[in-house]
């Protein structure tokens, strides 16, 4: 199972994993005849020259022009790893520009900060901030759960939020040792969970990977972290940014070893494990044969939290 700890891993840069895109280009000298012909071919090579330049200025600009071949059929799918790139992926040209953008990001802002971040802040430390920041997620999985109908599992998410605050405010995870582990739950699984289409693959920018209906985890999550009242103040607000940001840190300084997993494009890499770490998902929380698309430990949640966060 270690192996797909590595790709999960890889999947959760939301985005800060990503592929540097090169162009290489080369040419082959022409025999010069005479002078006139040397003026000809060099200004036809100059002209060409220009044009390509002009294009390459403006890739999103290309990008969205490609949107307009999009229906609204396209945003009713469903998405899924196994679908054709044109199902589950309609908006392709633009997510891999964000992917780009995300990627620029990473190497020059969240990297070097995880790498600082990792070599100055003890192990112990970082371990506990994690423990923190998921027992924080805990009152929210257990609305969803209720939502999902699953009352016996919102008791248990409920009875692990209690356990760990009042022994260690959240800083430990002793009621995992006691029996009661973790389950992650979003407002786009429990609409999954009832059915409710994906929609079409999304890269957000700085976020990573999403689909159109879990882009609503964003937003509803905001509201459901319980630091977000008591701090709901304006001189405050620099805490709550604060705590996301070095949230962020976290959780990036947490991949720093699985960097390199991915080989190849990784874009449609990150994008099928992403889409079939959803559907396994769904599929466990149903009961329906989540056996037969488990294809990644439940450790790597652990993983997770922080960067969903």
């Amino acid at each position: 199972m270690h192996r797909f700890n590595f790709l999960w891993a890889s999947l959760l840069s939301i985005g800060l994993t990503s592929t540097a895109f090169a162009q290489d280009a080369s040419s082959e000298s022409l025999i010069q005849e005479s002078s006139n012909a040397t003026q000809t071919i060099e200004g036809n090579e100059a002209i060409t020259t220009t044009e390509n330049s002009i294009d390459s200025k403006h890739p999103r600009l290309d990008a969205l022009k490609e949107l307009k071949y999009v229906k609204v059929e396209n945003l009713k799918v469903d998405a899924n790893a196994a679908q054709a790139d044109d199902v589950k992926d309609p908006l392709q040209p633009l997510n891999r520009e964000v992917f780009a953008f995300n990627d620029m990001l990473d190497r020059n802002v969240a990297r070097p900060l995880a790498v600082q971040y990792s070599e100055k802040v003890p192990e112990d430390v970082r371990g506990s901030y994690s423990s923190f920041r998921k027992n924080l997620s805990e009152p929210w999985n257990a609305v969803n759960q209720l939502a999902q109908g699953r009352f016996s599992r919102a008791a248990k998410t409920l009875g692990r939020f209690t356990i760990n605050t009042v022994t260690s405010l959240g800083f430990a995870d002793p009621a995992k040792r006691l029996g009661m582990p973790n389950e992650d739950e979003s407002l786009g699984t429990t609409l999954g969970y009832y059915g409710i289409p994906s929609g079409p693959y999304l890269m957000l920018p700085i976020l990573g990977p999403s689909t159109l209906r879990n882009s609503l985890d964003y937003v509803a999550e905001g509201y459901a972290n319980p630091l977000t009242y008591p701090m709901d103040h304006n001189d405050q607000t620099g805490l709550i940014w604060g705590n996301r940001v070095v949230g962020g840190i976290n959780a990036r300084s947490r991949l720093l070893e699985f960097e390199g997993a991915l080989q190849g494009d990784k874009y449609a890499a990150i994008r099928d494990i992403y889409l079939q770490r959803q559907s396994y998902n769904i599929a466990k929380k149903k009961g329906l044969d989540a056996e037969a698309i488990s294809f990644v430990d439940d450790d790597v949640d652990d993983a997770s939290t922080d960067a969903e966060q």
